[in-house]
């Protein structure tokens, strides 16, 4: 017989979903904030997984993601543990912020401690609460205010059991990158359960490609760790490796026209923009500074001398970069039936 899942001195049965709140610092006036957490306890033994969304506040995307995944009836049936998280800085998200009302970014707060700061309180009863208790997470992230993020995941790719599952994701790419200090990822890898970073569309949207490729992204993690039955094998589509990431950054302030697209191969010396000024009759041209795909970029015409531009990830993978792109934006990528979904009416 399987134990109960405990989590914030409660218990949760095998075989049995519960929303268990995890209680943050009030606010002014004293009411109570919380921190919903979504604990579906498999029947069947199996591996622990955490899934959370909007550390920074205004980074949505996540949140509906993870509301489709709780909405498919093949979560019923799975085995292990599923820790939902839809809305980790819960302050930052009712205000449309990406960072808590202390004016930090709760991604640079970790581990935090119970006698910090709002950021270190709050960091640490997510990892304390959520993190500690799974093998393994994925965390939902988009771009910042006034920039777009191509699907991407973000992993250190030096850890074999996350790579085994970073493959099966099947991302358009992977960025290899170590973990920040402060961040989720990092403090998280130090108690041992190794994190994902997903980063995809803009912040305050939602964006129904970057939605969809998470889903079955996700979807594919659980069906490699065990945690749903596969069907019938499938061929997985190659994610391009990036080794490497640099920004391309404004030269002066002014007006940017931008020429390249999310996804768009690029060669060194291409062109990606323009900048000019207000009235000016000619412009300066951007170019590539190295071969490799538009990752990330801004979306805002207006930019300050140094701002980041053009996310550019280094590669030469440019056949697998068109794959991927074609499978995730092609005319058949809206068909996908794991996540055709009916309409809940209450």
């Amino acid at each position: 017989m399987r134990r109960d899942f405990e989590i914030n001195n409660q218990f949760v049965a095998p075989g049995e979903s519960k929303i268990i709140h995890l209680t943050l610092p009030a606010l002014h006036t004293k009411s109570t904030i919380t921190m919903p957490v979504h604990v579906i306890h498999g029947k069947k033994e199996g591996p622990v997984l955490f899934i959370s969304a909007a550390i920074h506040g205004d980074e949505i995307n996540g949140v509906e993601i993870i509301r489709r995944i709780l909405s498919l009836n093949i979560i019923k049936r799975m085995k292990g543990t599923l820790l939902a998280v839809p809305v980790v800085n819960v302050l930052g998200f009712n205000e449309h912020s990406r960072y808590l009302p202390d004016r930090r970014d709760l991604n640079r707060s970790f581990p935090g401690a119970d006698s910090g700061s709002l950021a270190g309180r709050i960091a640490n009863i997510f990892l304390n609460e959520v993190v500690c208790r799974a093998d393994i997470g994925i965390d939902l992230h988009t771009a910042a205010i006034h920039r777009d993020n191509l699907p991407q995941v973000r992993a250190d790719l030096k850890n074999q059991k996350l790579r085994d599952v970073v493959e099966k994701f099947e991302a358009p790419v992977v960025l290899h990158s170590a973990p920040p200090s402060g961040s989720l990822r990092f403090s998280a890898g130090q108690a041992g359960v190794p994190v994902m970073v997903y980063e995809a569309g803009e912040a305050l949207r939602f964006n129904e490609m970057s939605i969809r490729v998470a889903v079955r992204g996700i979807l594919n993690v659980m069906y490699e760790l065990g945690m749903l039955a596969k069907s019938k094998p499938k061929k997985i589509k190659t994610s391009v490796i990036l080794r490497s990431s640099a920004w391309l950054r404004a030269p002066f302030s002014g007006v940017l026209r931008t020429v390249v697209r999310l996804g768009d191969v690029v060669d060194k010396g291409d062109v990606v923009g323009y900048i000019s000024n207000p009235a000016g009759q000619t412009d300066t041209i951007l170019e590539a500074p190295s071969h490799g795909i538009i990752i990330g970029r801004t979306n805002l015409p207006l930019v300050y001398e140094g701002e980041a531009l053009f996310h550019i990830g280094r590669t030469h993978e440019t056949a697998i970069v068109e794959e991927q792109l074609d499978a995730v934006y092609g005319p058949d990528s809206l068909n996908a039936p794991e996540l055709v979904e009916e309409p809940i009416i209450v």
